[in-house]
């Protein structure tokens, strides 16, 4: 028993010190360099688990999804604000965002714009708008069929047909099917949002961007490749982790 709890107070603790590390980020400045590192992290965690997802045997054996996708997203949101923060003071947001916003654009600044826009519109209508439907209609069914499903297990018991072990396993696998599907329902909710704030941050990044931009004497034509160049690769970091993340959620 004290292990146990050890090992839950244990959990609970690194969950409040993502919590709080995360709310850091919100009010506190990174450094490029520790922005750059949780960057390539956030996005090499989020082809982890689509990795992972890919290979499930079936939805029961990553019941912890529907948190890790809510912990991936407010890390992301996190890194959205930090790096605003950094693009708007700085006029640098690091060298992985240069890098991603240089090899979008390739000295094409309109098509480098269009080509990101209908990624981000993909990754919202498509991606993450279908993913949530997936999600609340297979919630539906489940919690549809749930009764039946009770009772069937009931009957194959007083037929004899399952041991009194056999049933109450099968009873605690619907129960965590129904609460995994309920809480996936949730969690897609969460991130179809995040995807509508992701498109205001982008257009908080191009306006303030070149408002301030130009208030510091800088040339039009220079505060347009700047700026533009640092909202593309800013919103093309954030949104590859977001298409990632909504692909595995679907599937």
């Amino acid at each position: 028993m004290i292990p146990a709890l050890r090992d839950i107070q244990r959990s609970d603790f690194f969950l409040g010190v993502f919590v709080i590390a995360i709310t850091a980020m919100l009010l506190i400045p990174l450094p490029t360099g520790l922005l750059d590192v949780l960057l390539v992290l956030n996005i090499s965690f989020s082809l982890l688990l689509l990795v992972v997802g890919l290979y499930m045997p079936n939805a029961l054996a990553l019941l912890a999804f529907p948190s890790l996708l809510l912990l991936t997203t407010l890390f992301r949101l996190g890194l959205n604000v930090a790096s605003t923060r950094l693009i708007l003071s700085q006029g640098d947001a690091g060298r992985v965002i240069e890098a991603f916003g240089t090899f979008l654009i390739q000295g094409e600044l309109l098509v480098g714009v269009i080509i990101f826009l209908i990624i981000t519109i993909v990754n919202y209508v498509v991606i993450a708008k279908g993913s949530s439907r997936v999600s609340e209609v297979a919630a539906r069914f489940a919690l549809d069929a749930l009764p039946g499903k009770q009772m069937a297990i009931d009957s194959d018991l007083r037929a004899g047909l399952l041991t009194a072990q056999e049933a109450e396993r099968r009873r605690e696998e619907l129960r965590k099917e129904s609460q995994l599907f309920g809480s996936m329902d949730g969690a897609m909710k969460f991130v179809q949002g995040d995807a509508i704030a992701g498109f205001f941050i982008i257009v908080t990044n191009i306006v303030g961007g070149l408002s301030i931009g130009l208030l510091q004497g800088m040339d039009v034509a220079d505060a347009v490749q700047t700026y533009t160049m640092l909202t593309v690769g800013d919103g093309l970091v954030s949104q590859i982790p977001a298409l990632l993340i909504s692909i595995c959620a679907g599937i």
